[in-house]
């Protein structure tokens, strides 16, 4: 401004904002000297006192109408009047978050402030409870950027009408989201991307079409398919359209349901775009091997009386409080991410409370009431203390359980699926063994159903390249190279998503030096970290050495296998 001090005014300043500086200043010089008139005289407050400092407006007005002009002005000495420079200095909402909680020193305002708190947010559930909103919303970040946001702006802040929300406030919005999209698009042609459909659970006309990606999945569009749900062609269609939308030389896969009719349109584009696959979801297919497992007698079997156990135990309230009482509170029904996961859990609590489960059927307190005396109390005795129902119990567990361990792995929201796919099978085929000691004939039901579904299904050259690929695997069994299984799947796969002949060519010269352990593969860090980082970022951060196999496992490491998983996690509406 050129006044007076140890500095030189700036010579690049514009005399209009030097101009607008100097006004601000008086103005504050005029009322900070209006204001220590003011303070002079009130002669109702004792010398020394500390005052406590009360939210006050920008206007010098009394908030209440038990408040005076002079105990406002009072407050005002706490806080000097915000003016042009205190916005362009004050931290944004986002910043005060990434800065988390400060530590300050505690005071005699603390209680007020306390109290003050304890009225505001009283308000902000007020507006929750009343208007029906989910209370996890407070978790949100948006919630919090909100309430920081309302925070630094102050008292009186005009809210917004409803026009706004439904006008230029969500114009604005959209604006930001396609900026969203920008970024994930540029990642489509960078490392692929999996197109996804997967119909509506409520009305399975309705096909919603997504796209995923590393950075999240994204929801593009849904189509009403009434017309043509059924018809394999029109399905095609509808594929073909939606892969020249994205761009074909972006997409990797395209997953769907395992019905026939995805099946054959599935197939069918194959035929037409010849560098990418069509895969069914993973996820759809454990479950039909455990839909298969649930008809074997002694399962399906185990499965009725569990059913018509906690069926009884649940309808009736003194069986009820007598559960709670003998299993310490304890809860038979713990739901899981598809029902067969739901059965397996509910199995293994009712294993678990399989000895205090007996002893409230034979307790006195139980043999006394009127509830053991009818037919269903009956029935539900004689389930608890029948032997074959808990050896059933136990085979269904052996049975399912691995199964369960696999719809987990499948159903990771963390890190892409498709690189544990192959082995998370085959670890699960080797405990049902281990878990029946061996013998065949107990299993033998098992198995047939599991590799029925696989290699129908589930078995897949992505599966195998992605196996080959992951470090964590390869390098705790160099057999893999020998499988001809593996190594199939592996060069099947590149030759496909590959579409030139020198690429090709140069991904498999460069297979060597990663089987070689060669180059920065063999440095300690990019060892150490074979199984704690991903697989897809352990090949960012150490396959350089090979540029092109790098691109490729990248690409191929970072895919999805699941449909569902994706449909709970859209990052972006």
């Amino acid at each position: 401004m050129g006044t007076i001090g140890d500095l030189n005014a700036c010579e690049e300043c514009l005399p209009e904002i030097k101009k607008l500086l100097k006004e601000f200043a008086e103005k504050k010089r005029a009322d900070a000297a209006a204001y220590t008139a003011e303070l002079k005289q009130d002669d109702d407050v004792e010398e020394g006192m500390q005052e406590i400092p009360i939210i006050q407006s920008r206007k010098r007005t009394a908030t209440s109408s038990s408040d005076t002009p002079t105990t406002v002005s009072k407050a005002k000495k706490g806080k000097s009047l915000e003016g042009p420079m205190d916005l362009l200095t004050s931290r944004s909402p986002e910043e005060t978050l990434k800065l988390g909680k400060t530590k300050r020193q505690t005071s005699i305002n603390d209680a007020c402030l306390k109290e003050a708190r304890a009225r505001t947010i009283q308000y902000i559930a007020q507006f929750l409870y009343t208007n029906g909103i989910p209370l996890n919303v407070v978790c949100s970040r948006s919630f919090k950027l909100m309430v920081e946001a309302i925070g630094n702006y102050g008292p009186h802040l005009k809210v917004p009408s409803l026009y706004e929300t439904n006008g230029p406030l969500l114009e604005k919005e959209m604006k930001q989201t396609k900026e969203m999209l920008r970024g994930h698009k540029e990642e489509w042609s960078k490392f692929g991307c999996s197109i996804i459909l997967d119909a509506d659970k409520k009305d399975g006309t309705l096909i919603n079409l997504m796209v995923n990606c590393p950075s999240g999945t994204m929801y593009v569009k849904s189509v009403d398919a009434f017309a043509y749900m059924k018809t394999e062609n029109k399905l095609f269609q509808l594929l073909d359209a939606f892969v020249e939308e994205i761009g074909e030389g972006n997409v990797v896969q395209v997953i769907t349901d395992n019905g026939s009719n995805y099946a054959v349109a599935g197939k069918l584009l194959q035929v037409k775009r010849m560098n990418l696959y069509w895969t069914p979801c993973a996820a759809h297919c454990v479950d039909l091997m455990l839909e298969d497992i649930e008809k074997i007698p002694r399962v399906k079997k185990a499965v009725q009386r569990g059913i018509a156990l906690v069926g009884f135990i649940h309808n009736h309230s003194l069986a009820l409080n007598m559960m709670r009482k003998f299993t310490n509170k304890m809860k038979l029904v713990r739901h899981g991410v598809t029902r067969f996961a739901t059965t397996f859990l509910t199995f293994q609590r009712l294993h678990k409370q399989k000895n205090n489960l007996r002893k409230m059927f034979t307790s006195d307190e139980w043999l006394k009431s009127m509830r053991s005396k009818d037919a269903k109390g009956k029935m539900a005795t004689n389930i608890v203390l029948m032997p074959t129902f808990w050896n059933d119990v136990v085979y269904s567990l052996k049975a399912i359980g691995p199964l369960v361990h696999v719809l987990r792995v499948v159903y990771n929201e963390k890190n892409p699926a498709m690189g544990y796919m192959y082995q998370v099978m085959h670890r699960a085929k080797e405990t049902i063994q281990r878990s029946f000691n061996g013998k065949e004939d107990k299993y033998k039901d098992i198995f047939a159903i599991i590799d029925k579904r696989w290699e129908c299904q589930l078995h897949h050259p992505l599966h195998a390249a992605c196996y080959f690929l992951n470090p964590e695997f390869f390098y705790c069994n160099r057999q893999i190279q020998y499988d001809s299984k593996v190594m199939t799947g592996l060069h099947q796969c590149i030759e496909r998503l590959i579409p030139t002949n020198e690429g090709v060519d140069s991904i498999t010269n460069e297979l060597s030096l990663y089987m070689r352990v060669g180059g920065i593969f063999g440095f300690k860090a990019a060892i150490r970290q074979r199984a704690t980082l991903s697989p897809a970022e352990w090949w960012r951060m150490y396959g350089s050495s090979t540029p092109n196999l790098q691109a490729f496992a990248i690409k191929v490491l970072s895919l999805t296998c699941c449909v569902h998983g994706c449909e709970r996690n859209w990052s972006i509406f």
